[in-house]
């Protein structure tokens, strides 16, 4: 029998992540690129091969473009760039006369500075993998797993061990993360609570071969993931979604409690929801519990949680892993600056202000409101009862379908750290609307400068003043308080008139995570700047 080995001593790192997932290996990535020594432990060796968090936006491929792997992620994919990645929702079965695209991200791609992909998580966490490997102050432990963690007033103590139990360190940190998926060890130990909205629903997750299955769907080019609405699902939906082009899928959909892989006849189920028969060859058959889950904090003193450890729901949309990711980048920057001296206590606070809103907007607007007006409407409509009404409210559904996509749009509005007032906003949201003007709190969108590059080329890794035709002496009165702050901050100047008219201001003072802070139309004094800067970095 072997022995499990006491650490024989206490290593010391800035910042401990458990869990090496796609949201702690991209938070690895943004600390270590700005020199933060990290340490990640992850229980996996190998990515596992499960087809989850597949849909990636556009928002998300700017996260890897500043990370470094964007073109390595985009050769990673497993269907052709020009089949497309586009969806679409089928009334009945994949095969009835009603259906309409869904989820048609690339109508807000002009937002964006790049455009979304569409890849299996494992192929993404290669990648990630990767990247990390590259860098010289992220240390990962593969095959090991965290024991014990204990928040202190000055430090954070974890224990990790190893699979076998052979092996056990010891590691003593400035802060500790949290990315360790819905059953967090770091969120229990840390003491922080959570609210869960169960639906009561036992969902199943299918991974299948066919090729079959691919000629069938063949009358939908371009798509890769399909919904299906059927009465008595009340709303929940059957999803199939590709894992490469032409033989791998995935699916899920409610079956009844008590279902096993032996009880039930998973062939015919897939079969009933296209509306045909084809060839099933089942690579896994895996069950969860259709919930959402919200940890009440993000932060407990040192202690942080992101990604499934800080919220978790319904694979719907494709929202889980891209909101994750967007905590990785938020929260990165802000450790880092915490760490490096210049950012405050008031700044590592926000993460919990900004990123808890947008989570709860995104299933309360989102997700649970898609199901809850897709019960509304099953209800209300059916072909056999009156075809025309039906027909009427299906194309109805359609065209709101389009302005769902413009909707999501993630933004601070109301957060501490913003300088602006939004009176009645709370921090953060998923709800609002995609615009080129310049906004505090939100996304800045892409534009091409005096030169003919585009802006997202000269951000800086930290803060970016973007100077169109500005005032000189405003110009200096920034610099002259970033520099006494200790800010790092990047000046870019154009006078190229467009894209001032574009995003309505003269001056523009962009977050390392490419959020807007602060603008001015040119009636700001030096006063008015010192004050902004002061309260963007949480010093106010």
């Amino acid at each position: 029998m072997s022995q499990t080995a006491s650490p024989s001593s206490v290593e010391h790192t800035q910042v401990v992540i458990v869990g090496g997932g796609p949201v702690g290996m991209g938070l690895a990535i943004e600390l270590g690129q700005r020199g933060i020594r990290c340490t990640v432990i992850e229980r996996h060796p190998e990515p596992q091969p499960i087809p989850k968090g597949q849909n990636l936006t556009q928002r998300t491929m700017e996260h890897f473009h500043f990370w470094g792997a964007e073109p390595q992620l985009r050769a990673a994919r497993t269907i052709p760039p020009e089949y497309g990645i586009g969806g679409l929702t089928a009334y009945g079965s994949l095969l009835s006369p009603y259906a309409y695209d869904w989820l048609q991200r690339d109508l807000v791609r002009p937002y964006y500075f790049k455009s979304n992909e569409r890849l299996p998580q494992y192929a993404t966490e290669a990648v990630l993998r990767k990247r990390v490997a590259e860098l010289p102050s992220v240390r990962v432990l593969y095959g090991w797993t965290a024991e014990t963690l204990q928040a202190e007033t000055d430090a954070v103590h974890v224990t990790a061990i190893t699979r076998d139990g052979t092996q056990r360190l010891a590691l003593r940190a400035d802060y500790a993360v949290g990315c360790d998926g819905s059953r967090s060890l770091v969120r229990t130990q840390a003491g922080i609570t959570q609210t869960l909205a169960d639906h009561d629903r036992m969902m199943v997750l299918l991974v299948f071969r066919s090729h079959g299955l691919h000629e069938l769907l063949a009358r939908y080019p371009g798509k890769s993931y399909y919904n299906v609405l059927q009465p008595e699902l009340q709303g929940y939906w059957k999803f199939f979604g590709r894992v490469d082009l032409g033989s791998t899928w995935f699916f899920h959909a409610p079956v009844p409690v008590g279902t096993t892989r032996d009880n039930f006849d998973f062939q015919a189920y897939l079969h009933e929801a296209v509306g045909a028969e084809f060839d099933v060859d089942f690579e896994h058959i895996g069950f969860w519990d259709l919930r959402f889950a919200l940890a009440d904090s993000y932060r407990a003193g040192r202690v942080f949680v992101a990604g499934d450890a800080a919220h978790s729901h319904p694979p719907y949309g494709g929202y889980g892993v891209n909101t994750g990711f967007e905590d990785a980048r938020n929260l990165g920057w802000k450790l880092a600056a915490r760490l490096q001296g210049w950012g405050s206590e008031a700044l590592l606070d926000s993460y919990h202000q900004e990123r808890h809103g947008v989570f709860a907007s995104t299933a309360r607007d989102f997700i649970a409101r898609s199901i809850e007006t897709d019960r509304a409407f099953l209800e209300a409509h059916a072909p056999d009862r009156d075809r025309p009404a039906f027909e009427q409210a299906w194309q109805a559904r359609s065209l709101g379908a389009v302005g769902e996509v413009h909707a999501f749009e993630p933004h601070y509005e109301g957060s501490p750290v913003i300088a602006a007032d939004y009176p009645g906003a709370s921090g953060g949201s998923a709800k609002g609307s995609h615009s080129f003007r310049a906004r505090p709190g939100h996304h800045l969108a892409p534009a091409t400068l005096s030169a003919g590059d585009n802006v997202y080329d000269r951000l800086g890794p930290g803060w970016t003043l973007l100077a169109l035709d500005a005032n000189a002496s405003t110009v200096q009165a920034c610099l002259d308080t970033a520099r006494a702050l200790q800010v790092p901050l990047t000046l870019i100047e154009d006078t190229c008139e467009q894209e001032r008219a574009r995003y309505e201001a003269r001056l523009i003072l962009v977050r390392p995570d490419q959020f807007v802070a602060w603008v001015d139309d040119g009636k700001s004094t030096e006063n008015d700047v010192a004050h902004a800067l002061e309260r963007v970095t949480g010093r106010h």
